[in-house]
């Protein structure tokens, strides 16, 4: 039998050796995966709020077998059809005008910067500053690792592009402080995911629109994380009463594919012929699976089970924070939550999970996060806290 652990540590780059769990996944059906031995495990991790609809969902296996067998790839020197058609449903089910597709969130992220930059550079005497936030994640690439505030993914890559400002989160004063005649747009997660899920004040991104607004400066909403249903809604604005200028869009976009999407008021949407491109972005395979998945999501009122079994997950989490006093902290919405603790027990829970059957991820030392697929029931919540409470009791002892 193949020793996949070992194969990865000879002819990988190192750089997930500190992320990965020792177990060799290879099927998933819904909310459950089998690992090479056959063992079953409960996902809440979801491929990190990717598997939108679970593993293997007949609505996008469907989709991918069907578009495989026509048309795969033909760049966009071409019309096709399924990116035409995502197109549509993402305009008609949300506040913004445009679409651009690329493969992935930090594609999108990308975009959206170069789209604010071309803006300020057009419309606001040439800003190109973006005030992004303190503890926020958006890519791995040089201007998004710049973008992204957190100073240890600074430091192995010094001198950092410049053009972007972090201030801290949930705090408009700081935002007006780090504004500018050179600022043309503010970036924020309207819940920030990777450092834990840190969930604003409810009326933070009204104050930050009418900051904008009052500014002339644009507004991007990375929902890379929160869009596609994650928090209860359509997309994580609807939670907040606002509206972005600029959007972007990834992980459950396309229930599991590869896709990235950026969208734009038309107001915002300066872009012309040449100034943005993609030779795999918005091909007929991802974005079948990508129509597939929203229609799926929208016809069958997804956004209200989130509602359901959101609610019903953070009760249940929160009877056990009554239950272990070194739990601190339950926090979220819909089904991107955080479990906080008093010291750093995030690795050691996580192990024990993984261990009992139930995957979690471990975004800080002291937080485990849940974002299961959006299809989970109440008995998978059940199953999930029986496992988190037989964990827990362990530590407390």
């Amino acid at each position: 039998m193949t020793d996949w652990m070992e194969l990865e540590k000879k002819y990988y780059m190192r750089t997930f050796a500190h992320l990965r769990l020792p177990v060799v996944l290879v099927k998933g059906k819904g909310a459950r995966v089998w690992d090479e031995t056959g063992r079953e495990y409960l996902d809440f991790v979801g491929g990190w709020a990717v598997n939108c609809l679970g593993h293997a969902h007949p609505v996008v296996v469907k989709a991918l077998n069907n578009q495989a067998k026509k048309l795969i790839h033909t760049s966009n020197q071409f019309y096709t059809i399924p990116q035409l058609q995502l197109a549509e449903i993402l305009v008609q089910q949300s506040c913004l005008n445009r679409v651009f597709f690329g493969n992935s969130g930090l594609e999108a992220n990308e975009g959206a910067v170069k789209l604010a930059r071309r803006y300020g550079k057009l419309k606001l005497n040439g800003a190109y500053e973006v005030i992004t936030a303190l503890g926020s994640f958006h890519g791995r690439s040089l201007a998004m690792t710049a973008a992204t505030g957190q100073e240890s993914f600074h430091v192995p890559y010094l001198p950092m592009p410049e053009g972007f400002i972090n201030v801290n989160y949930n705090d408009i004063g700081a935002i007006k402080e780090a504004t500018t005649a050179k600022t043309c747009a503010v970036m924020l997660e309207p819940i920030q995911g990777e450092s834990g899920v840190i969930v604003p004040d409810d009326d933070y991104l009204k104050k930050v629109r009418e900051w904008c607004d009052q500014k002339g400066i644009l507004l991007i909403l990375d929902e890379i994380q929160t869009g596609i249903g994650r928090l209860g809604a359509l997309w994580g604005y609807e939670c907040y009463g606002v509206e972005p200028d600029i959007m972007t869009l990834a992980k459950g976009l396309a229930g599991g594919v590869p896709i990235g999407a950026l969208l734009a008021k038309e107001s915002a949407s300066v872009f012309i012929a040449g100034d943005h491109g993609s030779t795999f972005g918005g091909n007929p395979l991802a974005c079948a699976a990508g129509h597939a998945t929203m229609k799926y999501i929208i016809e069958n009122k997804v956004t209200g089970h989130v509602v359901e079994v959101g609610t019903y997950l953070i009760e249940r989490l929160k009877q056990l924070k009554d239950k272990y006093a070194f739990i601190t902290d339950v926090r979220g919405r819909g089904l991107l939550l955080a479990v906080q603790f008093n010291s750093d027990l995030a690795q050691s829970v996580q192990m024990e999970c993984l261990e009992k059957g139930l995957l979690v991820n471990k975004p800080k030392p002291n937080v485990i996060r849940l974002m299961p697929p959006l299809i989970i029931n109440n008995k998978d919540v059940d199953r999930a806290i029986d496992i988190l409470d037989k964990v827990f009791s362990g530590i407390n002892k």
